[in-house]
Protein backbone atom coordinates (compact mmCIF):
# COMPACT_ATOMS: atom_id res chain seq x y z
CA UNK A 1 0.00 0.00 0.00
CA UNK A 2 1.37 3.46 -0.83
CA UNK A 3 2.41 5.74 2.00
CA UNK A 4 -0.49 8.13 1.47
CA UNK A 5 -2.89 5.20 1.81
CA UNK A 6 -1.35 4.22 5.14
CA UNK A 7 -1.54 7.78 6.42
CA UNK A 8 -5.17 8.03 5.35
CA UNK A 9 -6.02 4.76 7.13
CA UNK A 10 -4.34 6.02 10.33
CA UNK A 11 -6.47 9.17 10.25
CA UNK A 12 -9.64 7.24 9.40
CA UNK A 13 -8.97 4.84 12.29
CA UNK A 14 -8.37 7.76 14.65
CA UNK A 15 -11.70 9.30 13.68
CA UNK A 16 -13.62 6.00 13.90
CA UNK A 17 -12.11 5.27 17.33
CA UNK A 18 -13.09 8.82 18.39
CA UNK A 19 -9.61 9.54 19.75
CA UNK A 20 -9.07 13.14 20.77
CA UNK A 21 -5.81 14.87 19.91
CA UNK A 22 -4.06 13.96 23.19
CA UNK A 23 -5.05 10.28 23.05
CA UNK A 24 -4.04 10.03 19.39
CA UNK A 25 -0.62 11.59 20.05
CA UNK A 26 -0.16 9.31 23.06
CA UNK A 27 -0.75 6.21 20.93
CA UNK A 28 1.64 7.48 18.24
CA UNK A 29 4.34 8.23 20.82
CA UNK A 30 3.89 4.92 22.63
CA UNK A 31 4.02 2.84 19.44
CA UNK A 32 6.53 4.77 17.30
CA UNK A 33 8.29 7.26 19.54
CA UNK A 34 7.07 10.03 17.24
CA UNK A 35 4.28 12.54 17.79
CA UNK A 36 3.14 12.84 14.18
CA UNK A 37 2.05 10.20 11.68
CA UNK A 38 3.78 12.20 8.96
CA UNK A 39 7.12 11.59 10.67
CA UNK A 40 6.61 7.81 10.85
CA UNK A 41 8.09 5.24 8.52
CA UNK A 42 5.84 2.87 6.60
CA UNK A 43 6.61 0.09 9.08
CA UNK A 44 5.73 2.38 11.99
CA UNK A 45 2.44 3.34 10.34
CA UNK A 46 1.60 -0.35 10.03
CA UNK A 47 2.38 -0.78 13.73
CA UNK A 48 0.02 2.10 14.57
CA UNK A 49 -2.70 0.51 12.44
CA UNK A 50 -2.13 -2.81 14.23
CA UNK A 51 -2.52 -1.02 17.56
CA UNK A 52 -5.74 0.64 16.40
CA UNK A 53 -7.05 -2.81 15.41
CA UNK A 54 -6.13 -4.10 18.86
CA UNK A 55 -8.09 -1.17 20.33
CA UNK A 56 -11.17 -2.26 18.39
CA UNK A 57 -10.93 -0.55 15.01
CA UNK A 58 -11.99 -2.69 12.09
CA UNK A 59 -11.05 -1.46 8.64
CA UNK A 60 -13.94 -1.04 6.25
CA UNK A 61 -14.25 -3.64 3.57
CA UNK A 62 -13.53 -2.62 0.05
CA UNK A 63 -16.20 -0.64 -1.72
CA UNK A 64 -18.65 -2.63 -3.77
CA UNK A 65 -18.11 -2.35 -7.49
CA UNK A 66 -20.03 0.40 -9.25
CA UNK A 67 -22.36 -0.84 -11.95
CA UNK A 68 -24.19 0.86 -14.77
CA UNK A 69 -27.15 -1.47 -14.17
CA UNK A 70 -29.79 0.03 -11.84
CA UNK A 71 -30.84 -3.36 -10.44
CA UNK A 72 -27.25 -4.15 -9.46
CA UNK A 73 -26.88 -0.79 -7.71
CA UNK A 74 -30.14 -1.46 -5.84
CA UNK A 75 -28.86 -4.87 -4.71
CA UNK A 76 -25.67 -3.31 -3.35
CA UNK A 77 -27.66 -0.53 -1.65
CA UNK A 78 -29.96 -3.02 0.07
CA UNK A 79 -26.94 -5.06 1.11
CA UNK A 80 -25.42 -1.90 2.58
CA UNK A 81 -28.54 -1.38 4.69
CA UNK A 82 -28.35 -4.97 5.93
CA UNK A 83 -24.64 -4.94 6.79
CA UNK A 84 -25.02 -3.63 10.37
CA UNK A 85 -27.29 -6.60 11.11
CA UNK A 86 -25.00 -9.27 9.65
CA UNK A 87 -22.10 -11.27 11.02
CA UNK A 88 -20.48 -11.20 7.59
CA UNK A 89 -21.44 -8.28 5.38
CA UNK A 90 -18.62 -8.52 2.86
CA UNK A 91 -19.04 -8.40 -0.91
CA UNK A 92 -18.19 -12.11 -0.95
CA UNK A 93 -21.13 -12.78 1.39
CA UNK A 94 -23.50 -10.95 -0.97
CA UNK A 95 -22.17 -13.01 -3.86
CA UNK A 96 -22.86 -16.17 -1.84
CA UNK A 97 -26.40 -14.94 -1.16
CA UNK A 98 -26.92 -14.34 -4.90
CA UNK A 99 -25.56 -17.79 -5.67
CA UNK A 100 -27.98 -19.43 -3.20
CA UNK A 101 -30.93 -17.47 -4.58
CA UNK A 102 -30.24 -17.71 -8.32
CA UNK A 103 -27.28 -20.02 -9.00
CA UNK A 104 -25.48 -16.93 -10.34
CA UNK A 105 -22.52 -15.88 -8.24
CA UNK A 106 -22.28 -12.15 -8.95
CA UNK A 107 -24.98 -9.45 -8.96
CA UNK A 108 -23.46 -7.99 -12.12
CA UNK A 109 -24.33 -11.14 -14.07
CA UNK A 110 -27.98 -11.35 -13.01
CA UNK A 111 -30.72 -10.87 -15.56
CA UNK A 112 -33.84 -8.91 -14.64
CA UNK A 113 -35.84 -11.84 -13.24
CA UNK A 114 -32.90 -13.15 -11.19
CA UNK A 115 -32.14 -9.67 -9.88
CA UNK A 116 -35.77 -9.32 -8.83
CA UNK A 117 -35.52 -12.55 -6.79
CA UNK A 118 -32.43 -11.22 -5.01
CA UNK A 119 -33.95 -7.77 -4.46
CA UNK A 120 -37.16 -9.18 -2.99
CA UNK A 121 -35.15 -11.55 -0.80
CA UNK A 122 -33.02 -8.68 0.51
CA UNK A 123 -36.11 -6.52 1.13
CA UNK A 124 -37.77 -9.32 3.11
CA UNK A 125 -34.59 -9.89 5.11
CA UNK A 126 -34.32 -6.17 5.83
CA UNK A 127 -37.93 -6.09 7.01
CA UNK A 128 -37.29 -9.02 9.36
CA UNK A 129 -34.23 -7.45 10.98
CA UNK A 130 -35.86 -4.03 11.33
CA UNK A 131 -39.19 -5.25 12.76
CA UNK A 132 -39.24 -6.27 16.43
CA UNK A 133 -40.32 -9.87 16.89
CA UNK A 134 -43.86 -10.62 18.08
CA UNK A 135 -42.43 -12.38 21.15
CA UNK A 136 -40.52 -9.23 22.15
CA UNK A 137 -43.68 -7.14 21.66
CA UNK A 138 -45.78 -9.45 23.84
CA UNK A 139 -43.09 -9.52 26.57
CA UNK A 140 -43.21 -5.71 26.87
Amino acid sequence: MPRNGRLARVHIARKELALDEAAYRAVLTRITGRDSAGKCSDRQLESVLDEFKRLGWTPATTRPPQSKKPHVRLIWALWGQLRPHLREGSPAALRSFCLRMTLVSDPEWLDGAQANLVIEGLKAWLTRVQTPSKKAQSDG
